[in-house]
C-alpha cells in the first residue's frame, strides 16, 4: 500500500513535515485540554476548546479553497506555516508566564484553528499534483497513517510531558512543527505552470459551490461523513472527562487513551487495501457505525482502562476506515480546477460535525452525566448508519475526471469584456425521432456537467415546426467564466456525456453565444 506514494521523494518530504505539524497540532490540543480540565464547568470549557478549534473551517475554508485554487498553493502553504509559528510560540511563551486564561487560550486556539483551515483543503489539493492518479487511493491511506501517528504519538507524547514540564512546552513544540512544515515546502520544487487566466475571488467561490449542489456524488459523500461525524465526536470531546472523571487516569493516562484510538486508526490503514478489494463502500459504512457505536456503548457503561482501551482502539479503527474511504472518493472524484474549494466543503461538514458534537455532546454531558452522553451518541451512530440502505454512496470512481479542452476556441464578431455578462450560449441539436426518449436521458449528464462548470441555467426545448431540433441555453455568469468552461474546466467524464448525446445526434450541436445586447463592438 504505501510503497509507491513514499518513493516519490516528493511526496514522502511533504508526508514528513505534514506528520510533524500534525504531532504538533495534537500535541496542542491535550495541553489546550488540559490546561482547562481544572476549572470549574469543566466539561463547558474542554468541549469549548474542541469546538474552537473548528469553528475557523467553518467560517474560512470555503474562502480558504478559493484562494488554494487560485493562488500558488506551495507558497500559501509556506506563508500560512510561518503564521502559525509566531502564533504559537507567542502562546508558549504567555503560558509559560502563567498569563493564559481559559478565554485568552480559546482566542489562540482559534488563531491556530484558522491556520490549519488554510491549509487542510490546500494540502489535499496539492496531493495529486506530486503522485499519480493511481495511487491516489494509497496517497489517501497515507494521509489518514499521517493523522493518526500524530494521534497516536502526539497525544501520549503530550500527556508525559505536561505531567512532567507542564503545558507551556507542548505549546513550544507545537511551534517548532510548524517550521519543520515549512523547511519541508521550502524543499519542494514546484513546477512552473504556463500563464491560467484567474478568476475573481467572489466568482470563483460561487463557481465552488455550484460544483458541489450539481454534483450528486459529492453530496452523498459529505451526507455519509456528517452522519458518522456528528456522533463520532463525542469521543474527541469529552476523552479528557472520561478520563479524569470516569477512570480516575492523569495526563499520561489520557494521552495513552488517545494512542488507543491511534493505534487502531493505524491498523485500520494498514488493512485498508483489503477492505478496499472485499467491502462496498456501502458495506464499510455499516462495518465501520455498528463497530463504533459499540465502542461507545462499552466507554460509557464500563469503566475500566483496559475495556476504554480496547474500545477506544476499535474506535479508532473505525474512524480512520470510513474517514479514509470518503476522503479517497473525494480525491478521485473532484477534478483539478475545483479541488481545493471542493475539498474546503468537505472540511466544513467534517469539521461543523465535530465542532456541533462537541458543543452538543458537552451540553448532554454537563446536566446528564458521561454514560448518557455516550450512549446518546451510540445510538445517532446507530440511527446515521441504516439510512445507508436508502441514501446509498455512489461514488463512480472509474470516470474520468482528468481535465479535457475539446470545445472549439469561439470566433466572434464582437468582442467582450472578460466581466461582461450573462452569456447564453445557445446548442442546436438534430436528433432522428427513433432517438428522441434516449437523447433526453443522455441530456441529464450534459446538464449537470454544464451546471458544474459554471451555467446558472440550463433548458432543453424543442423546435414545435421541426421536431427533430432540440436547442440547448444555458447561461453563464460571465464571458469570463464561460472561457474557464473552455480552458480548463471541462474533463474526460463532460466529454464522455457530450459524446453519449453526440452519438444519438447527427453530429455534435451547432452553438452560438448570445451577448447582452449593449456590448461593445
Amino acid at each position: 500500500m504505501t510503497q509507491g506514494p513514499l518513493s516519490n521523494r516528493t511526496f514522502r518530504g511533504l508526508w514528513i513535515g505534514v506528520l510533524a505539524s500534525n504531532v504538533g497540532t495534537w500535541m496542542q490540543t491535550v495541553g489546550a485540554q488540559w490546561l482547562v480540565v481544572h476549572e470549574p464547568h469543566a466539561a463547558t470549557w474542554v468541549s469549548l476548546v474542541q469546538a474552537v478549534t473548528m469553528l475557523p473551517v467553518l467560517l474560512l475554508a470555503l474562502p480558504s479553497g478559493a484562494l488554494a485554487d487560485e493562488l500558488d498553493r506551495r507558497r500559501l502553504l509556506l506563508g500560512v506555516q510561518l503564521g502559525l509559528l509566531v502564533v504559537a510560540g507567542a502562546l508558549a511563551a504567555l503560558t509559560a508566564a502563567d498569563l493564559m486564561s481559559p478565554a485568552l487560550l480559546l482566542v489562540f486556539t482559534f488563531a491556530l484553528g484558522a491556520g490549519q483551515a488554510v491549509t487542510l483543503p490546500t494540502w489535499q489539493a496539492i496531493i495529486p499534483e506530486v503522485v499519480p492518479r493511481d495511487q491516489l487511493p494509497a496517497a489517501s491511506s497515507l494521509g489518514a497513517v499521517n493523522t493518526n501517528l500524530a494521534r497516536s504519538a502526539g497525544p501520549a507524547v503530550a500527556g508525559l510531558i505536561v505531567a512532567q514540564a507542564g503545558p507551556a512546552v507542548v505549546f513550544g513544540l507545537n511551534a517548532l512543527s510548524f517550521a519543520v512544515f515549512a523547511v519541508a515546502l521550502l524543499r519542494w520544487r514546484r513546477p512552473e505552470k504556463g500563464p491560467a487566466r484567474a478568476e475573481r475571488f467572489g466568482p470563483a467561490l460561487r463557481a465552488g459551490a455550484r460544483y458541489v449542489e450539481y454534483s450528486p456524488e459529492v453530496r452523498r459523500i459529505l451526507l455519509r461523513v456528517a452522519l458518522f461525524v456528528l456522533p463520532g465526536s463525542v469521543v474527541w470531546s469529552l476523552l479528557p472527562l472520561v478520563a479524569r472523571a470516569g477512570l480516575g487516569l492523569g495526563a499520561s493516562g489520557y494521552g495513552v487513551l488517545l494512542a488507543a484510538l491511534g493505534v487502531g486508526a493505524i491498523a485500520g490503514a494498514l488493512l485498508m487495501p483489503r477492505v478496499r478489494r472485499e467491502m462496498s463502500p456501502d458495506r464499510l459504512i455499516v462495518a465501520a457505525g455498528l463497530a463504533y457505536a459499540i465502542a461507545l456503548i462499552l466507554i460509557g457503561l464500563v469503566r475500566h482502562p483496559v475495556v476504554a482501551v480496547g474500545a477506544l482502539v476499535a474506535a479508532g479503527l473505525a474512524w480512520m476506515t470510513l474517514v479514509s474511504r470518503m476522503n479517497a472518493a473525494m480525491q478521485l472524484f473532484l477534478p483539478n480546477w475545483v479541488r481545493a474549494r471542493g475539498f474546503a466543503v468537505y472540511q466544513v461538514v467534517f469539521a461543523g460535525g465535530q465542532a456541533l458534537g462537541a458543543v452538543v455532546w458537552g451540553q448532554v454531558a454537563g446536566p446528564a452525566g458521561l454514560t448518557t452522553a455516550f450512549l446518546a451518541a451510540a445510538g445517532v451512530m446507530l440511527a446515521g448508519t441504516l439510512t445507508v440502505r436508502w441514501l446509498p454512496l455512489h461514488t463512480r470512481e472509474g470516470t474520468d475526471r482528468g481535465p479535457a479542452s475539446y470545445w472549439p476556441e469561439p470566433h466572434l464578431m464582437l468582442q467582450p469584456h472578460l466581466d461582461e455578462g450573462p452569456v447564453m450560449v445557445q446548442a442546436v441539436w438534430t436528433v432522428p425521432a427513433s432517438a428522441s426518449q434516449a437523447f433526453l436521458t443522455a441530456m441529464d449528464s450534459v446538464r449537470r456537467s454544464r451546471r458544474q462548470t459554471g451555467a446558472t441555467r440550463w433548458d432543453l426545448f424543442r423546435d414545435g415546426e421541426q421536431p427533430e431540433k432540440y436547442v440547448e441555453v444555458y447561461l453563464v455568469p460571465t464571458w469570463a467564466e464561460h472561457l474557464a468552461q473552455h480552458e480548463g474546466r471541462l474533463t474526460g467524464a463532460d466529454e464522455h456525456a457530450e459524446e453519449a448525446a453526440a452519438a444519438l445526434a447527427t453530429g455534435m450541436p451547432e452553438v452560438t453565444h448570445l451577448l447582452p445586447a449593449d456590448s461593445a463592438d
